[in-house]
């Protein structure tokens, strides 16, 4: 079962805000077994919605629609599919109202363009909206669906939820569809790739593999469809113990979830303390971590180090090592997290410096030379990055290497495995 999504706007076209709609919708479709073939974003124009409309319902049964349903006169999605589907607008006095009393609600007197959110198409199926006052219309034309919902996201998600989707399940014949996300770090995508060949090979036919890379991480996304849901998660369940044996180094978790995360739950699990000490990164580990619920109970803090001086009188650098090799240096960083460990009374410290760009490199030193660390009480481990001339790049990829330290080291310590469905 596809379905393709039309969002209406000229706002969306020229950048003035984002489509966050599709991909939710998307999302929540393909739960439900409904594929989302094509996203088209088009203009508020008559001739720009039915010209969309017919190219979809060409390639598919349902279309989904959002947008130009507001109460000024660029709204003129209602109008449209309306004299589309050879119908004429009628007002429906449950709906007048409806808006009457949410305008009322808001010290608002109803006018001409406000009473004209109560008109609806007369042979169309119009679904609540107890969001907003523009209505959700479903259509039908030769064994097809279109439904036009409102744009603002708050009102199409609770139609969606509310109505839609259970709506869309009782009308079409839908499989079930599972996905399962595997978390990986510290090997790139196409060494992966080679890696898992022969795995990837042999999955089933009804299994699909996708690789998406992000700096510093992989998210490997297994895909099944078919009629019993049970059946498909036991079939990943099987392909996940035979990956295991291949990458259980690189494995992190077994969800959709940042390296931060799995860090926080072992460092909970095995009751231990975390702490930072940040130059290049700029808080940016400290930002991460703090950033879930939950964190105080083993992130006690951060020293950002910028400068020099904050390294030798903060952290304790030696400085004639500064001097020496450099404040972006194996001998340094390893300072910095011994430092920040003894100062901030934790378990385990990390610790970054080096040259993040976009200037500041020099021919022994280029821009994306950087350093991390991370001292616990068995010693220090650190390691040279040679990353790229992006500032932001380099400071995300920094962080997440340096988690990576340390979530193989809690790893070591604990069996930890969350695949269970």
């Amino acid at each position: 079962m596809q379905a393709e999504i039309i969002t209406i706007g000229d706002e969306i076209l020229i950048g003035q805000i984002v489509d966050t709609n599709s991909a939710w919708m998307a999302k929540e479709l393909n739960k439900v077994g409904i594929d989302v073939s094509r996203i088209n974003s088009i203009s508020d124009q008559k001739s720009d919605i039915i010209n969309s409309l017919e190219e979809s319902l060409e390639r598919v049964s349902l279309v989904l629609m959002t947008g130009g349903l507001g109460p000024t006169n660029d709204d003129i999605t209602k109008k449209t599919l309306s004299d589309y589907f050879g119908m004429n607008l009628i007002e429906d006095p449950r709906l007048f109202k409806r808006v009457k009393e949410r305008l009322a609600g808001y010290g608002i007197p109803m006018n001409k363009f406000n009473r004209e959110q109560a008109l609806i198409p007369d042979k169309a199926r119009i679904i609540d909206n107890n969001f907003g006052s523009a209505p959700c219309m479903w259509f039908e034309k030769n064994g097809k669906v279109v439904i036009s919902m409102p744009g603002v996201p708050f009102e199409m998600k609770g139609i969606m939820q509310e109505e839609v989707l259970k709506a869309l399940q009782k009308h079409f014949s839908t499989p079930a569809i599972v996905h399962k996300t595997i978390m990986t770090e510290g090997i790139g995508e196409s060494v992966l790739a080679e890696m898992l060949i022969d795995w990837e090979g042999n999955l089933p036919d009804y299994m699909h593999l996708a690789y998406l890379p992000s700096p510093g991480e992989v998210r490997l996304r297994i895909s099944t469809k078919g009629e019993s849901e049970d059946r498909l998660k036991a079939g990943i369940n099987e392909q996940i113990e035979l990956l295991k044996k291949i990458i259980p180094n690189n494995i992190f978790a077994y969800d959709d979830m940042p390296i931060e995360q799995s860090v926080a739950e072992l460092l909970l699990e095995q009751g231990m303390t975390l702490g930072t000490a940040e130059s290049c990164t700029g808080g940016y580990i400290a930002h991460l971590i703090s950033s879930h619920a939950g964190s105080s109970r083993y992130f006690k803090g951060s020293v950002v180090s910028y400068s020099n001086e904050i390294k030798e009188n903060v952290l304790k650098v030696k400085s004639d090592d500064l001097e020496k090799y450099g404040a972006v240096s194996q001998q340094v960083v390893e300072q910095m997290a011994k430092g920040a460990r003894e100062l901030l009374n934790v378990d385990y410290a990390l610790a970054t410096s080096g040259i993040a760009g976009p200037d500041g490199g020099t021919e022994e030193k280029p821009v994306g030379t950087i350093w991390i660390a991370m001292a616990s009480k068995n010693g220090v481990i650190s390691k040279k990055l040679s990353l790229y001339k992006a500032r932001e790049r380099n400071i995300r990829v920094s962080a997440l290497k340096v988690l990576g330290l340390l979530l193989q080291e809690l790893k070591k310590k604990d069996v930890y495995c969350n695949c269970s469905n």
